[in-house]
């Protein structure tokens, strides 16, 4: 089993996939991950929805992707997961109105990454997606009012060739005790 450091450091985004479909068990692993996820106000905002069935995920892809950046490598993906807040929990409006942050997208930022450390434990890969018509998604799928769909994510087994992330340093990014004014 790989430790967690070496997981953080295999997990790359995967914008080509094999055409295998992914097993029920692990997509359940993988969103059993998120669920576990922390959250402000233990709220658990998130809201998933699978989508594996072939049919569905073509009307998807063609109906809800953005066209500014179409992101049509995700036809290859054997699943994808609409990651959406439930909207009207009153921690996080609370939140929001006092401290200007929106506290669900963390939420659901957190649990996503979950996902993503799973399936690659569980050897699939994934990518986030941030383009996509959310009103399309909410009319495709018959999502409640009070879901919004916040960002999508890929699963499946990669085709693609791991590749060395090209990250900042961590002087660049990293402040260390600063003076107080």
């Amino acid at each position: 089993m790989l430790t967690l450091d070496e997981l953080i450091n295999k997990r790359y985004c995967v914008r080509s996939y094999d055409s295998r479909a992914v097993e029920k068990e692990k997509i359940e692993a993988i969103l059993q991950a998120a669920r576990l996820a922390p959250s402000a106000c233990n709220a658990q905002p998130w809201r998933f929805i699978v989508i594996d069935q072939k049919e569905l995920k073509e009307k998807f892809i063609e109906q809800c992707m953005g066209v500014t950046v179409p992101n049509t490598w995700a036809k290859s993906a054997p699943v994808i997961i609409v990651a959406a807040s439930q909207l009207q929990l009153l921690t996080h409006k609370v939140g929001e109105f006092i401290q200007g942050v929106n506290y669900h997208l963390i939420d659901i930022g957190i649990a996503l990454e979950h996902c993503a450390l799973k399936a690659t434990e569980l050897g699939l890969g994934t990518c986030y997606i941030g383009w996509f018509k959310a009103d399309k998604i909410k009319k495709l799928l018959g999502l409640p009012k009070n879901w919004k769909p916040e960002c999508l994510l890929t699963l499946g087994y990669s085709l693609d060739k791991p590749r060395e992330p090209i990250r900042k340093p961590l002087e660049e990014i990293v402040l260390w005790n600063p003076k107080a004014k």
